[in-house]
């Protein structure tokens, strides 16, 4: 009976760090195109954006974040992320789709100027 608990716990809960709630803008890059969006929750491991560009789970996207100074993801600044589509939610009307991905690749790019 354990077992079942366990395995019940773990169905329900698959992501392996906790997200936090931030509102951060990002660029979306996404079969050769570029658009806007914007995170409704950002952990280490997986982001939660809404976008208005259409896509599937398992499509591959270049994030371009601003990630703020403590927000416990390292010290904050321009990130690109490299993403994979889990799940596609939506359109709502006035969010557009929502899109949960894991972040596959993490990188902090270089201060300009």
């Amino acid at each position: 009976m354990a077992q079942k608990t366990t395995s019940t716990a773990t169905s329900t809960e698959k992501r392996s760090t906790a997200r936090t709630p931030v509102r951060i803008p990002v660029k979306v890059r996404h079969d050769g195109s570029e658009s806007e969006g914007l995170t409704r929750d950002l952990s280490s491991s997986g982001i939660f954006l809404y976008t208005d560009t259409t896509m599937k789970p398992g499509s591959k996207l270049e994030l371009v974040i601003m990630i703020p100074a403590g927000l416990g993801l390292g010290p904050g600044g321009w990130t690109l992320c490299e993403a994979s589509v889990v799940r596609v939610e939506g359109p709502s009307e006035d969010k557009g789709l929502g899109i949960a991905a894991t972040l596959d690749r993490i990188a902090l790019m270089p201060e300009i100027g």
